[in-house]
């Protein structure tokens, strides 16, 4: 996405959170003040953080022990990925807060604990709570959701530097298309993407068509390419945080 810092753009996506739910906040604050368990994608963009449950999709990821949740060594995921943001089905779950409404926002990652991130805020003069819990977590991430506080707080602050991205290409075009694939912030491989679009769009590609496209975007500063020459190609969008990426 690109324009005026003013318009809304999402600036990270994490995918099969879980959260659980909207509590008020009493004086006496306990674990049973908050609603029930779900799981969606959280989104951050530069003026609000929004908890996406609508449009769910089911994902088995092996989870390399024995978990008495999962089946053989496998761990259902659910997950509501958000291309465009005025495209979010509306669901009772959904969840949005605008940053300015956020009072504390707190993130935890102790060993053996999964990354979490805890958000306060105000609406209609009402003080709420709600947690967001991290499940894709591993060695390769550098990133997680704790790290996500430092962006909310700056945002918060007005001083976090949203990078402006070159125009983007007209919407009906193969590369305007993949790039509305990868507007999730999510990394996908070159068959993904195209299978995607094949989907979404009724229209059939071929791999190096796709490819010669997604290679356009890279040499214009849409996408950046995640993996050698002698690898498998995959795609990631290019943050508007730059350097601050929480994608990675």
């Amino acid at each position: 996405m690109a324009g005026n810092p003013s318009d809304e753009v999402i600036l990270a996506e994490e995918e099969a959170v879980i959260n659980h739910g909207v509590g008020v906040i009493q004086e006496a604050e306990s674990d049973m003040d908050v609603g029930k368990q779900t799981e969606g994608n959280l989104v951050l963009t530069n003026l609000r953080l929004i908890y996406a449950h609508g449009a769910e999709k089911e994902m088995d990821i092996p989870t390399g022990m024995v978990d008495p949740f999962a089946t053989l060594g496998k761990k259902k995921l659910f997950f509501s990925d958000v291309e465009e943001l005025g495209d979010i089905p509306s669901d009772p779950f959904n969840i949005m807060i605008r940053i300015s409404e956020i009072t504390s926002i707190k993130g935890h990652h102790r060993p053996g604990f999964a990354p979490k991130l805890e958000v306060r805020w105000t609406a209609g003069g009402v003080d709420k709570k709600t947690e967001f819990i991290e499940q894709e977590t591993g060695s390769s991430r550098r990133k997680n959701l704790n790290d996500w506080v430092q962006i909310i707080e700056r945002l918060r602050a007005g001083t976090q530097k949203i990078t402006i991205l070159p125009p983007a290409p007209d919407r009906d075009s193969l590369e305007g298309r993949i790039l509305l694939v990868l507007d999730d912030m999510q990394e996908k491989g070159l068959f993904t993407i195209e299978g995607v679009i094949e989907n979404k769009f009724k229209i059939d590609l071929g791999p190096d068509q796709v490819k010669e496209a997604c290679e356009k975007l890279v040499a214009q500063g849409h996408i950046r390419r995640t993996t050698s020459a002698k690898e498998d190609p995959f795609y990631l969008k290019v943050s508007p945080l730059g350097e601050d990426d929480l994608n990675q």
